[in-house]
């Protein structure tokens, strides 16, 4: 028996069988099955709930007392006191409490011999993730935003506009993901995720915002990445929102085009006639089930669209809401097979920074078990107005607006935020 789980839960009773050792050993699989959201967890999984209760039994006064034995110590009744009744016979007591705890082990050895499962197939997929070394800002901590308070976080999603044959993230990659002026950032959303994971909010950062670069002065946002890769993109996002990037997940499109077939495609509807203007393509209205090639040619183009850059952030947004709706609506997340082949599909195509564990990864995919389509808003950054700057058509924020749109995020508010500014969009049936 492990020496710390025997000072956590107390020496075994003589009388207790050394089966009941067994649940104590999978603490691992224990603690990766009950992650941060622990009121949803508890919920949904009661064995783990009284597995976890046995060391702080153990731990209070009264240690040795079994789970089922009352404070009074051997000569309290077990089973509630009835009128007339006499004193339970010890030898049946001992049986009793032999049933009881060959019972409970019987249980937590299931429920745990399951989660240790789930925990392996974790592990492993999340073992084959790509891992972005120095991905965040090296100025002092004082220098940078403060962290979302308590278990909120903040993840900065990034599309590589890579112009690679081959892939450059993920596990498939071929080539780096960064090396100076081979890339841009073509797509970058803030997702905010709660501290209670019930609600998540992804805002969209145009390509094109006029920002404050470190060490270059003003440019459009994208050149960021493109000067100093990942550590110069994720500073230049803090700078220009006050927000910290607790996370960062990168892919490329390659890595783009291969998820959407790894789901099978996307339905995406388009609300009305787009004609082709020189390499963009037509798109008749009305809805379109679309495999990775089209819809990488659905969320890039710009140039026939009224709104620029903004309309393509909107589309990019209807994208993940259908990509959303297909993983949901499949039974991805409630099929083992399923969502081993989705987890590997992922792990082949997106890279994240390399504080997130593989423990965190299973964990934030854990919390948000739990959250529904509508629970989840999509909105473009405050739009402020179109400008040339330095001969370039720039997008320019609207700095009021967008200070309270951070606050609320800096201050995990999002939902009150949307709530008084009547924002954002939700994960609807239909994708416009």
């Amino acid at each position: 028996m492990d020496p710390n789980a025997e000072r956590q839960n107390g020496p075994r009773r003589p009388d207790e069988p050394s089966h009941a050792e067994e649940p104590a050993r999978p603490e691992e699989a224990a603690h990766a099955d009950a992650p941060a959201d622990s009121e949803a967890a508890h919920a949904d999984a009661p064995a783990h709930s009284e597995a976890s209760a046995l060391p702080a039994e153990s731990a209070r006064p009264g240690a040795g007392l079994s789970l089922f034995e009352p404070r009074g110590g051997e000569d309290a009744a077990v089973d509630g006191p009835g009128e007339g009744d006499g004193p339970e016979p010890p030898a049946r007591r001992r049986r009793t409490r032999r049933v009881l705890l060959w019972t409970l082990s019987a249980l937590l050895v299931l429920a745990l011999g399951a989660g240790g499962t789930v925990y392996w197939v974790a592990q492993h997929y999340a073992s084959s993730v790509t891992r972005i070394p120095d991905a965040f800002p090296t100025a002092p901590e004082s220098a940078q935003p403060r962290p979302v308070p308590a278990s909120g976080l903040n993840l900065l999603l990034v599309g590589l506009d890579a112009r690679s044959d081959v892939p450059t993230t993920g596990s498939a990659a071929k080539a780096p993901a960064w090396r100076a002026g081979a890339a841009r950032s073509d797509t970058m959303m803030l997702l905010h995720l709660s501290e209670d994971r019930r609600s998540a909010s992804l805002v969209s950062l145009p390509r094109d915002t006029w920002a404050d670069v470190p060490g270059h002065g003003r440019a459009k946002l994208n050149a960021a990445y493109s000067w100093g890769g990942p550590a110069l993109m994720t500073e230049t996002v803090q700078n220009l929102t006050g927000i910290r990037i607790d996370h960062l997940a990168v892919i490329d499109w390659n890595g783009f085009r291969a998820l959407t077939d790894a789901v099978g495609g996307v339905d995406i509807t388009v609300p009305r006639t787009i004609e082709a203007v020189g390499e963009a393509r037509a798109w008749e209205a009305g809805t379109h089930h679309m495999d990775g090639a089209q819809a990488l040619l659905y969320v890039r183009e710009r140039y026939g669209l009224p709104g620029g850059d903004l309309d393509r952030t909107k589309r990019q947004q209807n994208f993940l809401r259908s990509l959303m709706l297909r993983i949901m609506d499949s039974g991805t997340l409630t099929s083992p097979s399923k969502l081993g082949g989705l987890l590997q599909s992922v792990g082949e195509v997106v890279s994240v920074d390399d504080r997130l564990s593989n423990t965190d990864l299973f964990q934030l995919a854990w919390s948000l078990r739990s959250l529904r389509p509508d629970d989840v808003r999509f909105m473009n950054a405050p739009f402020g107005g179109f400008d040339t700057r330095d001969g370039q058509s720039v997008v320019l924020l609207d700095e009021r607006a967008a200070a309270q749109l951070w606050e609320a995020m800096r201050n995990d508010r999002m939902p009150q935020y949307f709530r008084d500014h009547r924002a954002g969009d939700t994960l609807g049936a239909d994708v416009d």
